[in-house]
């Protein structure tokens, strides 16, 4: 499914984050190490290979709602923008750090000129973020930015799961009707 907004197509499709090789860019829910780790951040390292970790070490820790940029190492994409999103019912305000983490990837991908983003449901899995809130924060403040950007043409998002598809579909839907 795509929308486009403001010259900007929005998409959401399934697949798996670290597997997006038409992107500029892939977008990794990282821990505030910026290390290896499950899910989405342990198949993003381990596809970029141990460069990556190597890269990442002198721009840690980072705080809820940061995010900073990598190359792509041995991925197929020129960069990996790393945002730690918060911890549900642990790091507040959850929803404006949440709203922060896009703000600032879309940030740096305008400083680098990046055409194309793909971000992965951020905070939603091990950081309990409830979906349905999480992915209306996220595609609400995409929607905020796009007409701003003058470089990012394409933003995806990159669901790995029928039920998450289903929901940013659902609200990108909602949320784009005139």
């Amino acid at each position: 499914m795509q929308k486009e907004v403001s010259g900007v197509i929005i998409e959401c499709v399934k697949g798996n984050i670290a597997n997006q090789p038409d992107v500029m860019a892939i977008v990794n829910p990282a821990n505030a190490y910026l290390r290896p780790g499950g899910g989405a951040a342990g198949a993003i390292h381990e596809a970029a290979g141990l460069g990556l970790e190597e890269e990442c070490r002198p721009l840690a820790p980072i705080e809820p709602g940061e995010a900073v940029i990598t190359s792509g190492q041995n991925l197929p994409n020129k960069y990996i923008i790393h945002c730690l999103g918060p911890v549900y019912g642990v790091d507040e305000p959850a929803d404006e750090l949440l709203a922060s983490c896009y703000r600032q990837a879309l940030q740096l991908a305008e400083e680098y000129q990046i055409e194309s983003i793909a971000f992965p449901a951020i905070s939603t899995g091990f950081f309990r973020f409830p979906p349905e809130k999480a992915t209306n924060i996220a595609t609400k403040t995409i929607l905020e930015l796009a007409p701003k950007l003058k470089w990012v043409k394409r933003i995806r998002f990159v669901l790995f799961t029928d039920s998450d598809l289903a929901v940013y579909e659902a609200t990108l839907s909602r949320l784009t009707q005139s």
